[in-house]
């Protein structure tokens, strides 16, 4: 993280943080708290619950992370029977958490698990098994845990909501508040989130007692750290303008609406020489995991996503956001947009518009409350270079072009033909296989 810290005078120490915590963060170079971090720890390991606000990025996994270890520490989990529970919206978050909590609770003799849909039921049950202090968990497959009795909260201590806002927009909302309702009475509760609408205000209200909330100025400024620009272009230029922006060096993200659409970008980039990654979805959770290890430890790569797998991301370093479709509301192009210009770092924020769109595009800013650049744009022209740092891609397909048009082959015709000389008939996009037995039902009569 690059978040600057609160101040050289504040330390983890003037906190009041455990010092075996404090020895494990020096061992990773962390020495002073960020904003949120000085803001919210001391009421955090006084036991009080906890109503923060802020942006991606702010530091808020440590926050939460530290306040929790902190107050466990000596304590001792039973099998099925975690001490702490940590609730976010998608698996890639989860498992971003975990990275962080892991080596802290190590330190201090606990271990966490992931609690996610997509993986494995028998790991996870496993793990839960060998006293497991600390569960990181999506609300679908927790729930489904409690459901089998292979994780109960009769010993819970600590409940932190991270990202509340993020799970209203998915519809977690009557899952939490499920779960919420099984953890042990009078045991504290953490609510992170960037904003109070969609419901989090009535979580607040029902679960929540006495919080004490912060929010810090730092963060909320989060997305006057960013250049917004609005590239309009006339139609028959979009492909090469955002295969020109794609080349380009650094870490580019590139938002659209739909899987289909991900996947249709992606075929075009790598036609052109682009190498790209693609999050949504459709994808595998190992294939999805692969595709965030490499943008994130890439100085220069281009990750193509949806919406809902955007929730996920929080990668340091992403310069460049691309709006390829205009998102649907303000608060989605808030969302996309806090990818870039986060841990204090600055960024670029780019959206492609018709002359059609424009109106639909100002409307968006306003509500989000941003600034924006509004250009004509042509394919290499002097803005998108010198805005986007827009190149000319080689032209070279990569090898994963390759590997899809030969896998495509047989559908063209060009592949073997199945034994007896004809094509299975298709229907939408799979094959019926009960067509094969008809033939043979014919030459029995």
């Amino acid at each position: 993280m690059s978040v600057k810290p609160a101040t050289k005078e504040i330390t983890f120490k003037s906190l009041g943080l455990n010092p075996a915590l404090i020895k494990a963060l020096d061992a990773q170079g962390i020495t002073n708290p960020f904003p949120i971090q000085a803001a919210t720890i001391p009421d955090a390991i006084a036991g009080h619950d906890i109503l923060g606000r802020g942006q991606t990025g702010s530091g808020k996994t440590l926050a939460f992370g530290l306040a929790l270890l902190h107050n466990i520490y000596g304590m001792r989990a039973k099998a099925h029977q975690p001490l702490a529970l940590v609730l976010a919206p998608t698996r890639e978050l989860a498992q971003q958490i975990d990275e962080v909590l892991r080596p802290l609770a190590r330190s201090v003799g606990h271990e966490c698990v992931v609690i996610a849909g997509g993986m494995p039921y028998g790991k996870q049950v496993n793990a839960l098994k060998k006293s497991i202090s600390i569960v990181v968990a999506t609300p679908g497959r927790l729930i489904d845990l409690l459901d089998r009795k292979d994780i109960r909260f009769d010993h819970l201590e600590i409940t932190v909501l991270d990202e509340a806002d993020q799970m209203a927009d998915m519809g977690f909302l009557p899952a939490v508040k499920e779960i919420l309702n099984q953890t042990k009475k009078g045991g504290q509760r953490l609510l992170f989130s960037a904003t109070l609408d969609r419901g989090v205000d009535g979580l607040v209200k029902q679960y929540l007692t006495e919080p004490r909330s912060h929010s810090i100025k730092e963060i909320e400024g989060t997305k006057d750290k960013a250049e917004h620009y609005v590239f309009v272009y006339r139609q028959g230029d979009k492909s090469n303008i955002i295969n020109q922006i794609a080349a380009r060096e650094g870490k580019t993200l590139l938002f659209v609406r739909t899987k289909r659409g991900a996947d249709k970008l992606a075929s075009n980039l790598a036609h052109v020489g682009v190498k790209v990654g693609t999050l949504h979805g459709g994808k595998s959770q190992a294939v999805r995991t692969r595709t965030l290890a490499r943008f994130k430890d890439s100085e220069s790569a281009v990750l193509i996503a949806t919406d809902v797998a955007a929730r996920g991301i929080h990668v340091d370093g992403i310069d460049l956001v691309v709006h390829i479709d205009l998102p649907a509301d303000h608060k989605d192009y808030l969302h996309r947009s806090g990818r870039t210009a986060r841990a204090g770092e600055s960024g670029k924020v780019i959206s492609l518009a018709t002359h059609q769109e424009q109106r639909t595009m100002a409307g968006i800013a306003l509500r989000a409350g941003v600034e924006t650049w509004v250009m004509a744009v042509t394919p290499m022209d002097e803005k998108l270079v010198k805005i986007a740092g827009a190149r000319t891609p080689s032209g070279v397909p990569t090898p994963e072009a390759k590997e899809k048009v030969v896998s495509k082959a047989p559908e063209r015709g060009g592949g073997p033909r199945p034994k007896g000389g004809r094509k299975r008939k298709r229907v939408g996009n799979d094959q019926t296989r009960s067509k094969r037995s008809a033939p043979r039902a014919k030459r029995a009569k």
